[in-house]
């Protein structure tokens, strides 16, 4: 009985931390605005130290500095796509290719029994870095609904 309440404790726990990020997230959202220069422009001039997972010449891939799951990465085009709802039709094969790499990741490493895959868009959506980027998120059984 007193484990069935400490693991209670411990998912209560881990769901009200998720929830305290989650609230940050939409707090940096809330009061972040579309720039030319953004952190991911930095890690893709090299400005900022960051160890790719892959890299291409249209995209890289590394892992989320605040991971929301036990295996956490990120997508991101080289070019400088704001977000995904002023993508243009021309941005199609750039955006199919940003999935096939995250499907080719996940696969590396070893998300094998499922990810969720999530972008942000607008305030709204709780993006708070205006540079498109997919998280690529699993490692554990995801909940729905997720927001």
């Amino acid at each position: 009985m007193l484990i069935r309440h400490f693991a209670g404790f411990l998912r209560y726990r881990n769901f009200s931390t998720n929830c305290a990020r989650m609230a940050s997230e939409v707090e940096k959202a809330q009061s972040a605005a579309a720039s030319e220069d953004t952190i991911f422009g930095k890690i893709l001039r090299k400005e900022i130290p960051c160890k790719y997972i892959y890299e291409d010449d249209k995209c890289v891939a590394f892992n989320d500095v605040s991971p929301q799951a036990p295996t956490h990465f990120l997508v991101i085009p080289r070019k400088p796509i704001s977000q995904l709802s002023l993508a243009e039709d021309g941005d199609a094969e750039l955006l199919g290719h940003l999935m096939l790499v995250g499907r080719k990741v996940a696969k590396e490493v070893g998300l094998e029994k499922g990810y969720r895959v999530v972008i942000n868009n607008g305030q709204h959506g709780a993006q708070s870095v205006y540079h498109l980027h997919l998280h690529f998120l699993g490692g554990r059984q995801m909940q729905w609904p997720p927001g």
